[in-house]
């Protein structure tokens, strides 16, 4: 297959542009050269393959994308979160899986090693994690409990001077080729504790997920504990219960937030140009007022999503944003990126569903991103309960 030059053109009708700062633009530009340079290229071949393109791991931590909120001193970028949003916006209009790979990496790993661990486990890990030398992982969800993770019947019992782990989690981002496992699991007393694995330690397995129609181009594995040693310093020191996977998520949630909107970008980027060069009944197809129609309810609801990340993000520098409003974002963001993709679809007709263009490789992801780290309709009901103040769950 030809390689096509990456011409994406970012759409910024409200010239919300004007609320970045040049740094913020700055790495925003340098994201989306890598993605034109490094990813753009090889990423139909790979999904294509189900393969995972290894050597962005380390190419994402040279370039800063793993824990760019963290501080510098322990690997991290020292960034706001309109800057991190801007690079989860520009690695996912390459590739959902892409994106999901550096999320679980900044936001589900090294998060909470800053923000729970020891600052043994804080020097041990993060540096490496940081630079990509060592990829992570993060294990919560389990094969009968996603959306209720309170149902965990993955398990830690007291062994002296560690404690011996079994379960299984599945749907595990970057599983396969792991480092470092981050895992919740439930002590004896059935509070939730989150501890760190290492690949290597006897019976830690993760055998990897195939068949999958979605994030073709992202590992995905599951994660397998019997009767592993887990020494008691691997234990995160600095949080009990449900809050530490559930503050995790926020982070993770707020960077697709961000995401799912660059992959709402490439597709209307992608739709715009092709009806502009795609001639019917003697004229370009963005000519006729359905596919204008088509065109510019999807650079509306681009319009309207850039200024909720955006003011999600300040409110995110602030301390100020909560999980509630992070959800809203998550859900929007993934919703219209969904309706966007597939409406771009029907206009470019069958070269819509070639590899040639990137369309139907993002319609196939977006279906994961609509369901991972809350569904479209947990999120609604999490907005739901927070308007009425009624929880319509369970």
């Amino acid at each position: 297959m030809a390689v096509k030059t990456d011409q994406f053109q970012s759409p910024d009708y409200y010239l919300t542009d004007e609320l970045l700062t040049d740094e913020q633009k700055l790495i925003r530009e340098s994201v989306r050269n890598y993605v034109k340079k490094e990813i753009s290229p090889i990423i139909e071949d790979f999904a294509q393959r189900a393969e995972f393109p290894q050597q962005i791991v380390r190419q994402m931590g040279d370039l800063g994308c793993f824990g760019p909120t963290i501080p510098v001193e322990y690997g991290g970028g020292g960034l706001d979160y309109i800057s991190y949003g801007l690079m989860m916006q520009e690695l996912e209009r390459g590739d959902s899986g892409i994106r999901s790979t550096a999320s679980v990496q900044g936001s589900l790993v090294m998060y909470p090693i800053y923000a729970y661990g020891s600052e043994e486990q804080r020097k041990k890990y993060l540096p490496k994690l940081g630079s990509g030398e060592w990829l992570g992982c993060f294990g919560l969800t389990e094969p009968d409990h996603g959306s209720n993770p309170a149902g965990m019947v993955t398990n830690i019992k007291d062994a002296g001077d560690h404690v011996i782990l079994n379960g299984a989690k599945m749907w595990i981002s970057n599983a396969p080729f792991a480092d470092v496992a981050v895992v919740w699991a439930k002590d004896e007393e059935g509070i939730v504790r989150g501890m760190i694995l290492e690949r290597g330690m006897q019976g830690f397995t993760t055998p990897t997920t195939h068949g999958k129609w979605s994030l073709r181009a992202s590992a995905t594995g599951e994660l397998v504990f019997h009767d592993v040693k887990v020494p008691k310093e691997n234990i995160f020191p600095n949080v009990k219960g449900l809050k530490g996977p559930l503050g995790c998520l926020s982070k993770a949630r707020y960077g697709i937030a961000w995401g799912a909107l660059g992959a709402a970008m490439d597709c209307y980027n992608t739709a715009l140009q092709y009806s502009k060069e795609r001639i019917q009944f003697g004229k370009p197809i963005a000519g006729f007022q359905l596919q204008q129609k088509k065109l510019a309810e999807m650079i509306t609801e681009i319009t309207k999503a850039q200024l909720l990340v955006w003011r999600l993000g300040v409110l995110m520098n602030e301390d100020r944003a909560t999980p509630q409003q992070v959800s809203m974002a998550k859900r929007n963001s993934c919703e219209i990126a969904a309706d966007i993709a597939r409406v771009a679809r029907q206009m470019l007709g069958g070269m819509g569903i070639t590899g040639e263009y990137s369309i139907m490789r993002h319609i196939m992801n977006l279906e994961s991103v609509l369901t991972y780290e809350g569904t479209h309709d947990i999120h609604l009901l999490i907005t739901g309960m927070d308007v009425t103040g009624i929880n319509a769950f369970g």
